[in-house]
């Protein structure tokens, strides 16, 4: 069944929380979304519906980058799926939404730690290609960018930095 996705509303914030919770081994993630959605202006949450039941969420939030300019760059993640809607295009439909969403909000690209043989379909790849590096030691295939609008990151170097509230989690 293909999935509905739409912004996360007030009552939506009991299901993101048990579904982050559920995704992931620790409440780390339940308690960053929870976080993020409290205290960063800018943040794009969305939720992922199949008959009226929460079952993936995405979260993207502006990061810092030294671009010689004001341009939104924003940050993926947490995203969460409900184990049962794993591998069912759940995932793909809250990145592909979250994705057009970033552009359509003016970012010039996305960020992400995750998985590298994920996220390369959407057309990430590693931020170093781009000059970039991520302010935490992970190996360099699982920091990745793509650009959302050319010339995207043409004037942007330096090291991608998320909110301090991600590391609570890293």
């Amino acid at each position: 069944m293909t999935p509905t996705i739409r912004p996360e509303r007030d009552r939506d914030h009991f299901s993101v929380r048990l579904l982050n919770q559920t995704a992931f081994e620790t409440p780390a993630e339940a308690n960053l979304v929870d976080s993020l959605r409290a205290r960063v202006d800018g943040a794009l949450s969305l939720v992922a519906e199949v008959d009226g039941a929460v079952v993936g969420h995405i979260m993207f939030t502006p990061v810092d980058l030294d671009c010689g300019s004001e341009r939104l760059v924003m940050g993926l993640g947490p995203m969460a799926v409900s184990p049962d809607q794993q591998r069912s295009g759940v995932g793909r439909a809250l990145v592909e939404s979250g994705l057009e969403e970033c552009r359509r909000l003016g970012a010039v690209g996305a960020v992400v730690l995750g998985h590298p043989s994920y996220y390369p379909r959407f057309g990430f790849r590693p931020a170093s290609g781009f000059g970039l590096g991520s302010q935490y030691a992970v190996p360099d295939e699982v920091f990745m960018a793509l650009e959302l609008e050319a010339p995207g990151f043409e004037s942007c170097r330096g090291i991608v930095r998320y909110h301090p509230l991600f590391d609570e989690v890293t």
